[in-house]
């Protein structure tokens, strides 16, 4: 078996097909047997198409599956330490840093704070020598 990538040249439309040989796709292409399904016109030609490299890696994708909830469980013990340890400041994140680093009661322990805040935030902030950082958030309702 083979796969084509083929293109009707009437409407533009490419799809994928298999052929038992190339020799078959040539043979069905004479025969005017080929036709683009979306328009009906039998102007379909193979277009170029990447090669379909077998590798050697043959994980079990059942690892695969739980190294991904290894991975998502120690995000969640993560998230749970953060909603436990930190403030949660809503959207003013920025606003809320600033207020902390620029504080001059220095010798005061606060407590670190949680939201977002855009990427355009998170680099002023480090521009001006804010510790902030992003961690990926996944939300409860996630499996």
């Amino acid at each position: 078996m083979i796969k084509y990538k083929l293109k009707c040249n009437d409407c533009n439309q490419t799809y994928d097909s298999w052929f038992s040989s190339s020799i078959e796709f040539d043979r069905l292409k004479k025969k005017k047997f080929l036709n683009c399904h979306l328009c009906d016109s039998h102007n379909v030609t193979k277009t170029l198409m990447a090669p379909s490299i077998q590798t050697n890696n043959k994980t079990d994708p059942l690892s695969k599956i739980k190294k991904i909830k290894e991975v998502k469980h120690k995000l969640k013990e993560y998230q749970n330490f953060i909603k436990n340890n930190f403030e949660f400041v809503g959207k003013n994140f920025a606003y809320k840093a600033r207020s902390i680093h620029y504080n001059n009661n220095k010798n005061k322990k606060s407590k670190g704070i949680d939201d977002s805040a855009t990427d355009k935030e998170i680099k002023e902030l480090k521009e001006e020598g804010i510790n902030a950082d992003v961690f990926p958030w996944i939300n409860d309702k996630e499996n």
